[in-house]
């Protein structure tokens, strides 16, 4: 009877989380905010909008699938709805603090398929590593195929990145480098001085965990498997935006090449706040400028296409929040019965 009240008021809290993520969001958007982003939603071809969500849940499902290649590659089998639904939740928790939903996923595909949390995260810093050069491919390729529009605009953008402080980009980029070494310097003298302490022993299994994990992409069976998800994601990423042009009058003469310069941007606005709240709107609109389209267009446009990937996110993560303890019922009635028993 204890263990069912607990787990009730652990699915209770998470339940209401998630509500307050939603609450969280409207509160982030003022009112000159809300009035663009409901204007936005007024005024568009939802004709259109309906294949932008198909492709968002496309994205999600690919993303879901390519993190079970890594994790088979440990040798885990969890199930596809479980990881898809923690992914979800995973986004669910981003839109409010930044990275926290990916302690989460680990969190729960581990406690609800019996997996180990340290070697999760490792495949977790697989996808954001691969994510990361697939994302300055991207720019490049955005770069070059327009270098005459808006080769000019980011290089300015990144110089006065450089100088906004008054210290060089070159000198930051020392200065960055040189605490990391350091960093990992103290963290092995503390490994070497300390060997029995309980907490450093943890934090060296953890590091293992994840090393372990780096290491399964070398040997993955699945590799093309793996990039085709990459490639069908990003393109899933930039049809949305594209489709999203045609949604909008003012915006629907905007050609593909225009859509790789707003990804481009609006994925570092996705960095610069959480869930992009606020920020997105903002970068597209600065983005679009360079095409010659008006600020308040621009804007909207923004509002539009952040308006329905959030919703995606907000509906989806809490069904999903509220069905994973329903699908793995069996598994949670099994462990209360047989506490002691790992159920694979």
């Amino acid at each position: 009877m204890g263990k069912r009240l607990f787990s009730m008021m652990h699915y209770i809290l998470f339940l209401g989380g998630g509500i307050f993520l939603v609450w969280w969001q409207l509160k982030g958007m003022t009112d000159a905010d809300k009035k663009e982003f409901y204007n936005a939603l007024h005024n568009a071809n939802y004709w259109l909008i309906l294949p932008i969500v198909i492709m968002s849940m496309l994205s999600h499902l690919s993303r879901s699938m390519r993190w079970k290649l890594l994790m088979e590659q440990l040798g885990y089998a969890p199930k596809l709805k479980n990881i898809f639904s923690v992914t979800m939740i995973g986004y669910l928790a981003n839109s409010a603090v930044p990275r926290l939903g990916e302690i989460l996923k680990c969190t729960f595909l581990a406690k609800y398929e019996k997996l180990k949390v340290d070697k999760l995260v490792g495949t977790i810093l697989i996808e954001r590593t691969f994510d990361f050069i697939c994302y300055l491919i991207f720019i490049g390729i955005t770069v070059l195929i327009q270098i005459n529009l808006i080769g000019g605009y980011v290089r300015d953008k990144l110089f006065a990145m450089g100088q906004s402080s008054g210290i060089p980009m070159w000198l930051k980029l020392i200065m960055l480098l040189s605490i990391i070494f350091m960093f990992i310097f103290l963290l092995k003298l503390l490994f070497r001085t300390y060997p029995e302490n309980k907490v450093l022993n943890k934090t060296k299994k953890i590091i293992g965990g994840i090393g372990e994990g780096f290491k399964s992409i070398r040997h993955l069976k699945k590799r093309k498997l793996f990039i085709a998800h990459t490639l069908f994601i990003w393109l899933m990423y930039l049809l949305q935006i594209y489709l999203g042009f045609q949604a909008m009058e003012g915006t629907s003469h905007l050609s593909i090449s225009a859509a790789c310069s707003v990804l481009s941007l609006a994925t570092l606005a996705m960095i610069a706040t959480p869930g992009g709240i606020g920020s997105f709107p903002l970068f597209v609109m600065e983005t679009l400028t360079i095409y010659g389209i008006a600020s308040p267009v621009g804007k909207a446009f923004g509002w539009l296409i952040w308006g329905v990937t959030t919703s995606i996110i907000i509906v989806v993560g809490l069904i999903c929040l509220i069905v994973l303890p329903y699908i793995n019922r069996d598994k949670n009635e099994i462990s209360q019965e047989y506490p002691g028993q790992n159920i694979e």
